[in-house]
């Protein structure tokens, strides 16, 4: 890397796009190792369970006399909701693996983490992330109940939860109240920033469902064709699972997301710069050591 990365700043909206890119970038191979290293198993169980829940469908449209489906709840197997457990376990991984590298990146001057010292913080976060996670989606579907507007209300103090959680060391409800505190007047930037960088992921992992598009019209218009289907769905399933690593990108986003805020209410970033102008120059008049 040629400049080092500062989390700790004011950012407008364009900036926050824009830098979360760039960080990825100048840390790819690392959070790839990352992603490997805490994403690999619950990766590989997401790849198996979906080529089953993809067979099972596949099957179930044969043995169909017009080629769809015999039941609208025949999607609901046993491989359909061992793979929505492993999802919610993938997605929760991922949060804490990155959100936990970002944080020993931050502490540690900008200097890039080892696996080491990330699985230091992963195995101590998991799983109060993971019950928090459960407990946000539940308070989420509630939210959606009446109607979109609380939802959409609370779902950029929401994105924050785990950033909180893991930067600041918080409790549950410190972490959940410290949310809407941060996002109180900074509700239009956040939200935008997580939008977008939201649909840009959406958008490229949808490339993976292409597959599964044509395996549905090969089912609709071409019975005899069994191998090809069989085929396209296990290629939908593996492209699915690889293109799971784009979820690094609003996890890296809502970590801007939550420096922007706290830097615009505390200015904390900024008050250590100045600090280290200052210990820089008493250790250039030798006046004072550190």
């Amino acid at each position: 890397m040629s400049d080092k990365f500062e989390f700790k700043k004011v950012r407008e909206f364009g900036e926050i796009i824009n830098d979360t890119f760039t960080f990825i970038r100048e840390n790819l191979k690392p959070l790839l190792k990352v992603f490997v290293y805490f994403g690999g198993v619950f990766i590989v169980a997401l790849l198996v369970t979906n080529i089953g829940q993809q067979v099972s469908l596949l099957k179930d449209m044969r043995f169909a006399s017009d080629g769809i489906f015999k039941s609208p709840y025949s999607v609901f197997t046993g491989w359909y909701f061992f793979y929505i457990l492993f999802a919610i376990a993938y997605y929760n991984a991922i949060c804490v693996a990155v959100l936990s590298y970002i944080a020993i990146y931050v502490e540690k001057g900008k200097i890039i983490p080892t696996v080491e010292q990330v699985w230091v913080y992963f195995k101590y976060y998991y799983f109060r992330a993971l019950l928090s996670t459960i407990v946000i989606t539940i308070f989420l579907i509630v939210c959606a109940i009446p109607c979109t507007i609380p939802l959409i209300y609370v779902s950029p103090a929401m994105a924050l939860f785990l950033p909180v959680m893991i930067f600041e060391n918080a409790s549950f409800s410190y972490t959940f109240s410290r949310c809407f505190k941060l996002i109180k007047e900074n509700w239009g930037v956040t939200a935008g920033a997580i939008f977008i960088i939201y649909i840009i992921t959406q958008a490229t992992m949808s490339i993976a469902s292409i597959p599964a598009l044509i395996v549905g019209f090969a089912g609709a218009f071409i019975h005899s064709a069994q191998g090809v289907d069989m085929f396209l769905a296990i290629l939908g399933a593996i492209l699915q699972s690889l293109f799971q690593v784009f979820i690094i990108l609003p996890v890296v986003c809502s970590a801007i997301c939550y420096y922007n805020v706290v830097e615009r209410q505390e200015n904390l970033g900024l008050l250590n710069r100045i600090n280290e102008l200052g210990e820089k120059k008493a250790d250039f008049t030798g006046k004072e050591e550190y």
